[in-house]
């Protein structure tokens, strides 16, 4: 009786708190002040009056903070150059790193920090490497012993691309796996080089356990699966193209890419179907890009080697850099006329943001969300749209809208503090102050030298295992 007694007068005092113009704050709360706010469900950004955080939510948002006295209360006070946006969402957050071209390792000790340090305070893995380090990794940081950031777990992939794939796998295998990692906590699933059966038994049961799925697909050839295909499986994402039948199924979907057109009544009918069924897109635009000439959009505005040991930086230094593919540069020109037709043709609001970019010792998953939404501005969608996209847009396509990925009261208190005006000048992102998570701050610069230095093995012996 007494638990109850003290769980109604907290209750009670919580309500005042919302209710009253002014009261005394507790030690446990965080005041911005100051500076700009894009909340993410306005197109401007507008002078910040007050945010107060408590418990990891934003119990009020643009308050009339007035003389009132907040006590112990941690203040944070905002120069009129500074703007608050929300927590960035990456459905395609590769964890892993390919450092010596051998295979994929997921890194759970530096790539976390680092997205983090980027505002990336969500992360969809989308297809794990190694998923059981990933499980472990988001306990440790659900519990607090690990920094890191949202980690919405996406488990092994499903399809050819999981080392010991079975191609026989029955429905009762996919079953059974779909529920192992189900109850083990897992956000969504990904496909990859799967077949039309497999990933219609992924689906369903993804989906009875109210998960979702995304896929890495094909244009139909050699058995694969034209995301328009999937699309009336029920699929609720798509990475990195349409599909549709600008996609013949005599080639694979990279030859057909090369020649896409937006524009054409092919694009316009897999457009369409993608807006009527309300299947999100990945656009993945600068995973591409990385293999081509990585011209505006792809500077370095610090120096991401220094996050690697002086082994992996002298390792890397003796090979030939990043391998230019004359394709996949042709894709990227590609994909940015497809983002901007497929915004324009109304598409905008299930446009999501991922970067899949596995480090091979250059570019560093993190800090590759803001290339990814300087680049979606290149190709012509508004700055406002850009952000959405890498914020709600996301939020939403993993059933989290209500919770994350915008600046309202009652919503999970993520953001990060950026210096400039990223509706005038989109690479502003890039110049990051704090980032808040769950109401706990984080300064930028410190969480980024925290893990300088520490990435990958230390010497050869060491780097036997990756």
């Amino acid at each position: 009786m007494k638990n109850k007694v003290l769980f109604l007068s907290a209750r009670f005092l919580l309500i005042s708190l919302l209710a009253l113009p002014a009261v005394q704050a507790t030690a446990q709360q965080t005041v911005i002040n100051g500076g700009w706010l894009f909340d993410g469900i306005a197109d401007e950004r507008v002078r910040n009056t007050g945010l107060v955080v408590a418990g990891g939510v934003f119990i009020e948002v643009q308050a009339d903070l007035g003389n009132r006295d907040f006590g112990e209360a941690k203040i944070i006070q905002l120069s009129d150059e500074e703007t608050i946006l929300p927590g960035i969402f990456d459905l395609h957050a590769h964890y892993n790193v390919n450092l010596f071209c051998r295979r994929r390792r997921d890194d759970v000790d530096v790539i976390p920090v680092i997205f983090l340090a980027n505002g990336v305070t969500s992360t969809f893995p989308a297809g794990e490497y190694d998923p059981e380090d990933m499980w472990a990794l988001r306990k440790t940081i659900d519990r607090g012993e690990k920094v890191g950031p949202r980690l919405f777990s996406s488990g092994p992939y499903f399809g050819g691309a999981r080392i010991g794939w079975n191609p026989d796998y029955t429905t009762s295998d996919i079953n059974a796996q779909v529920d192992l990692w189900a109850e083990r906590g897992v956000r969504g699933f990904k496909a990859k080089r799967i077949t039309p059966e497999h990933l219609r038994a992924l689906i369903a049961r993804a989906h009875q356990h109210g998960l979702t799925v995304t896929g890495h697909l094909g244009s139909g050839y050699i058995n694969s699966v034209n995301p328009r295909d999937a699309i009336f499986m029920g699929i609720d994402r798509i990475e990195h193209f349409l599909g549709g039948d600008a996609m013949p199924a005599d080639k694979s979907a990279y030859a057909s890419l090369v020649d896409f057109q937006p524009g054409t009544p092919e694009f316009d009918s897999i457009a369409a179907l993608f807006i009527k069924r309300h299947v999100y897109f990945d656009a993945t635009i600068t995973a591409f890009g990385y293999f081509g000439q990585r011209t505006e959009g792809y500077q370095h505005w610090t120096d991401e080697s220094r996050f690697f040991t002086p082994f992996v930086r002298k390792e890397v230094a003796k090979g030939p850099g990043i391998r230019t593919i004359e394709m996949f540069d042709k894709i990227y020109w590609v994909k940015r006329k497809t983002i901007k037709a497929f915004y324009d043709a109304g598409g905008g609001s299930l446009i999501t943001l991922g970067t899949d970019h596995p480090s091979t010792g250059q570019y560093i998953a993190g800090f590759s969300a803001h290339r990814e939404i300087e680049v979606m501005v290149l190709a012509g969608l508004p700055p406002a749209a850009a952000l959405k996209i890498a914020t709600i847009n996301g939020a939403h396509a993993l059933n989290v809208g209500d919770k994350l990925g915008s600046i309202e009261a009652g919503k999970f208190a993520d953001l990060l503090v950026v210096k400039g005006n990223p509706l005038q000048d989109i690479r502003t992102t890039h110049n990051l102050r704090l980032v808040m998570k769950a109401g706990h701050v984080y300064d930028s610069a410190e969480l980024l030298n925290s893990v300088a230095g520490k990435l990958g093995p230390a010497d050869e012996e060491a780097a036997k295992d990756w």
